[in-house]
């Protein structure tokens, strides 16, 4: 399923009669729409020099964390290892930040420009322990054509 959405996601990055917001909100609802298990999808972005994270373009409910600092919850821890983050269960987690009462599982993929960790891809599930390491390949992937673009 992933496999096949591959192709999609490199239409959308190089549709250029779209602005840049308009095309990572595109390739949100995409996910959103074709992963059954992805409940909510959205990009944050590093917010100028500040050490912190601002809400992009996302596919799902409205959120209250529109900015994060480096260092809470996943997207901040995110933004300081450089690293992917799969949480299975985010009641386990001690630093998470609550979206909502239905989400049981995130994981976050760093997005890089120029070696330089700009941003993120974050995806919240309602459903326990989804993600596998599919998962993190093919949103490395989603990530690497984003950053074409920037």
């Amino acid at each position: 399923m992933l496999e096949s959405l591959r192709p999609k996601i490199s239409i959308i990055t190089q549709n250029k009669e779209l602005v840049l917001d308009e095309r990572l909100l595109q390739i949100c609802n995409l996910l959103k729409a074709n992963v059954p298990y992805y409940n909510w999808v959205g990009f944050y972005f590093k917010n100028g020099n500040k050490k912190e994270l601002k809400l992009g373009p996302y596919a799902g409910d409205p959120t209250d964390h529109t900015i994060i600092p480096f260092g809470k919850g996943i997207c901040g821890q995110v933004a300081e290892s450089n690293k992917n983050f799969v949480v299975p269960d985010v009641m386990a987690q001690d630093n998470y930040i609550a979206c909502s009462i239905t989400v049981k599982a995130e994981i976050v993929v760093p997005l890089f420009v120029n070696g330089e960790n700009i941003g993120q891809i974050d995806i919240d599930s309602n459903t326990a322990d989804p993600f596998t390491e599919k998962d993190e390949r093919f949103l490395e992937f989603v990530n690497q054509e984003v950053a074409k673009i920037l």
